[in-house]
């Protein structure tokens, strides 16, 4: 629920702070006072679409906080979890928005954007008026709020759809890996046999692509390789070359070596020298005498390296992948040519899901067919006593699917709210004919059979009064009272039936500071409040017999409320 609301240069507020009960909390105040402001400051913290008219005359940026109280709200801390935000009982939303169109959210603290905000704020309040927040304008919604008047049956059986339809789409999955139907799974085999033919085919060996790659690395420069060969015969071949001054060193040194023991050695050093020159002179040659481009083994090798591209682009990032692809697409074909028994099982036990299937949806459909026969003549009869006479409510169900993969997790069907306000008129969706007073108190009319239709905790009404007096007036505040016992309600209204029903009043009103107005928001004790009622029935606030019919409205709101304890 909603326990503060902090509004910042909104409209003529410049500055407001609002503790909510959690029962029933009234708004009241002279039209134009600044109730509306209220309103859309609420809706901007819950994600509203802001727009810079908002912002108070001479401002830059207004802004709105509002803390929540979460209790056991599983959904919203589900949403919170998702999104990683740290919480305790508490979240406070913070939202800032300037005259430039920049707009800041924070969500305890972190910042989030309007479509996560609205995520988790439609969880928390639910805005019934000239507003965004319809939650049963939504078909989805309006097969949870029937689904809840099941109960624990209902629960059952989803759950058991839901354990049905897994057991099904594995049966599928299965099905499908064994290639599906019989001209499915043929047509997969030929698919196999090509490829396992077209790899084999191609006589992959380990390493092979390395090899061609470093042959022709060495075609490509095979010009700079034979001349550099060639020039290096040659620099120990020619005259005067290597080999040449080699023998003529030796020859020389040799001739002295006899007069010292150091000549000696270095006379045997050029020998050997000289010796192994001339090998690598025979090696250079005869490795250059070898050397020769082959334009034919050049192109063979390049044909080699696009089949192995090719395979390469089909079944793996290298041979070994290519290979180790082969080994499965063999043992996928195998599999595929002998699981005529297993497809056969599996398709039984895909048939037996199917109609386990169809069985519980056929179940749930009947279940909310009676709920939802119960709940509209519940509603229209809720609906005569808040003065919408004439009221026509119905729940239709939507064409059931035939398919079992069509299933989803709610059922087999939809449904649909259908409603008329009028005699003669024709059932419509709520969406494109209810008016914000007429969605107020239909909304009312099904909080009213049960206490929690959709688990949010905050409900907000505007303008429900519009149109009501008289008896209307307090069965409208008694049923305020009843729903409060457990739902959070703020409600805007100029009836003073409601007003004395309400656990937390506020006055909302007008004042001129140095020249400037601005609207006021203020709790009212005991005797303010008496001034207020007097002023919703129209008497005068110094009126003995005025004060005197605002007191026994308190009283009798006081002594309903007890009652219902």
């Amino acid at each position: 629920m909603i326990e503060k609301l902090i509004i910042k240069n909104v409209a003529l507020i410049d500055h407001a702070e609002i503790d909510f009960s959690s029962g029933l909390n009234v708004l009241s105040g002279e039209t134009g006072a600044g109730k509306s402001v209220i309103l859309d400051s609420i809706n901007f913290v819950l994600g509203a679409k802001a727009d810079k008219s908002m912002i108070r005359y001479g401002e830059t940026e207004c802004s709105v906080q509002a803390v929540f109280s979460i209790g056991d709200q599983r959904e919203v801390k589900e949403e919170l979890n998702k999104l990683d935000v740290e919480y305790d009982d508490t979240i406070i939303i913070s939202r800032k928005f300037s005259e430039s169109g920049k707009s800041s959210i924070k969500l305890n603290g972190m910042p989030v954007n309007a479509a996560m905000l609205r995520k988790i704020t439609s969880y928390l309040v639910d805005v019934h008026g000239q507003s965004e927040h319809f939650f049963l304008l939504k078909e989805a919604n309006q097969l949870k709020v029937l689904d809840r008047l099941l109960g624990e049956e209902g629960h059952m059986l989803k759950e058991q759809l839901r354990t049905h339809r897994e057991a099904y789409r594995n049966c599928l999955k299965s099905i499908s890996a064994l290639g599906g139907d019989s001209g499915e799974r043929e047509r997969k085999i030929d698919v196999l046999r090509f490829q396992i033919e077209e790899i084999e085919s191609a006589s992959l060996q380990e390493g092979e692509e390395e090899e061609l790659l470093a042959q022709r690395d060495k075609m490509n420069h095979a010009e700079k390789i034979i001349e550099a060969f060639r020039a290096a015969t040659e620099a120990f071949s020619e005259e005067n070359g290597i080999i040449d001054r080699a023998v003529f060193a030796v020859r020389n040194l040799s001739s002295v070596s006899k007069y010292d023991e150091q000549y000696e050695k270095l006379s045997d050093r050029l020998e050997s020298f000289r010796l192994e020159a001339e090998d690598l002179e025979a090696t250079l040659s005869d490795i250059s005498s070898e050397l020769y481009f082959d334009q034919g083994e050049a192109n063979r090798i390049e044909e080699r390296l696009d089949l192995i591209k090719l395979l390469k682009r089909k079944y793996g990032s290298d041979v070994a992948s290519i290979l180790s692809f082969l080994e499965n697409a063999k043992d996928e074909s195998e599999k595929l040519l002998h699981c005529d028994e297993e497809l056969q099982k599996l398709e039984k036990l895909r048939s037996a899901e199917e109609q386990e299937i169809f069985s519980v949806c056929k179940k749930l459909t009947q279940k909310r067919k009676a709920a939802a026969a119960a709940l509209e003549t519940k509603v229209i009869q809720e609906l005569k006593t808040l003065n919408i006479r004439n009221a026509s409510f119905v729940i239709r169900f939507e064409q059931t699917k035939c398919d079992a993969s069509e299933i989803g997790a709610e059922g087999a069907n939809g449904i649909c709210f259908l409603f008329s306000a009028n005699a003669g008129e024709p059932l419509k969706e709520l969406g494109k004919i209810i008016s914000g007073g007429e969605m107020s108190r239909f909304m009312l009319a099904l909080k009213t059979q049960f206490a929690d239709i959709n688990g949010i905790e905050t409900y907000i009404f505007d303008e429900i009064d519009a149109g009501i007096s008289g008896i209307t007036a307090t069965v409208v505040a008694q049923k305020f009272a009843q729903i409060s016992r457990k739902t959070q309600i703020i409600a805007v209204s100029h009836l003073a039936q409601i007003a004395s029903m309400s656990d937390r009043e506020f006055l909302i009103k007008k004042i001129e500071t140095d020249g400037k107005t601005h609207t006021e928001v203020c709790e009212l004790n005991e005797k303010n409040r008496i001034d207020e009622i007097v002023r919703l029935i129209g008497g005068n606030v110094n009126s003995a017999s005025a004060r005197a019919h605002a007191e026994e409205l308190l009283q009798e709101s006081k002594k309903y409320k007890q009652n219902l304890l």
